[in-house]
């Protein structure tokens, strides 16, 4: 399955289904824990802040999903990273439809994170992964992130790793 090939939905994100498919995930996963979970509220704030989420569909139902977070400065100190947050964007909570898994969605959507904010001017990504969390922590690798530290965060302990973005 190839991301291209999927509907895309990235304006006027109905947070309530947004919320309801994340938790849809969540609830089938074997380590909810590992994913993100914004309240609405926490979510209007993100995205009236320059945050965005995109939903993609295949017949209406709900394939997968990401967002992205523009870095702030206390991020940057807090992940004890010296890069500059106004040139770094931050990719956020990224999840498959267990229906779906197997087609390295998540990966195509680190990609196409990578391209859409290559192309608005960003040059680093970061993106925070629990340890045990080997799929997640191979799709950013595979997207030639390193992992550059190590923080115990209010969720538990994450891996911190980023990348220069390429033209």
């Amino acid at each position: 399955m190839k991301l291209e090939e999927l509907e895309i939905k990235s304006d006027n994100i109905d947070l309530d289904k947004y919320i309801e498919f994340r938790e849809d995930v969540k609830s089938r996963m074997e380590h909810p824990e590992w994913l993100g979970d914004f309240t609405k509220e926490d979510l209007k704030e993100l995205l009236k802040n320059g945050s965005k989420i995109w939903v993609f569909y295949i017949n209406n139902e709900e394939v997968c999903s990401t967002m992205a977070i523009p870095a702030r400065k206390k991020d940057m100190d807090k992940f004890d990273l010296n890069i500059d947050f106004k040139k770094t964007i931050d990719y956020g909570p990224t999840f498959v439809n267990d229906k779906f898994r197997g087609n390295k969605l998540q990966l195509q959507m680190t990609k196409f994170l990578d391209d859409f904010y290559i192309n608005k001017g960003y040059e680093y990504a970061v993106s925070t992964i629990h340890p045990d969390n080997i799929y997640s922590i191979n799709n950013l690798l595979g997207d030639d992130f390193k992992k550059v530290g190590f923080k115990e965060l209010k969720r538990g302990p994450r891996n911190i790793y980023s990348k220069k973005l390429k033209k």
